[in-house]
Parts: structure tokens; sequence; C-alpha cells
């Protein structure tokens, strides 16, 4: 199973909100998900995203992929930067 970390969109139309989920690669952009990392909103700055560190630093250390979005939403919250840093510890 290729677990990817991306997007899921959720809310109205022409108004939409995203979880931040891992899921396997197969699956559909908003279906199922194995778990549910964080929320964000596009229409408020990146740095107010909502990301359990704790999940996604165990997502990353499982090897999953990340999408390009949520990759830019990590770097912003500090999540890569501490990831890599554990890796270098190892």
């Amino acid at each position: 199973m290729a677990v990817k970390i991306r997007l899921a969109r959720t809310g109205r139309h022409a108004d939409p909100s995203y979880r931040i989920v891992a899921a396997d690669s197969r699956y559909s952009r908003d279906g199922r998900y194995v778990e549910q990392i964080g929320f964000y909103d596009p229409q408020k700055p990146a740095t107010e995203a909502t990301i359990d560190e704790v999940i996604a630093l165990k997502w990353l250390g499982l090897g999953a992929q990340v999408s390009d979005t949520v990759r830019t939403l990590f770097k912003h919250k500090g999540i890569i930067a501490k990831f890599t840093a554990t890796k270098k510890g190892k």
C-alpha cells in the first residue's frame, strides 16, 4: 500500500476547505482515507492550518509521500525541518 499525504476537498461550492489526510494512492481524492492529519482553509494564511505534528511525523517516518501543497504547509509549520533533524540524528 503506497500511502500519500494529500488534501481532500470539503466545503461548499466556491468556498473550499480541505482535510489533510494520509490515504492510499489508489483511493479517489475525496474518498476513503487512512487517517486525518489536519485541516486547511485556503481563505486564511497557510500558517493558520491545523496540523497534528505527531501524526504527520509518524506517517513521514513510515515513508508516506507528500503532495506539493501539503509539503508547503508542512514547511510553514516546521514539520519538514523536524523530520529531517530526526532523520539525521539516527
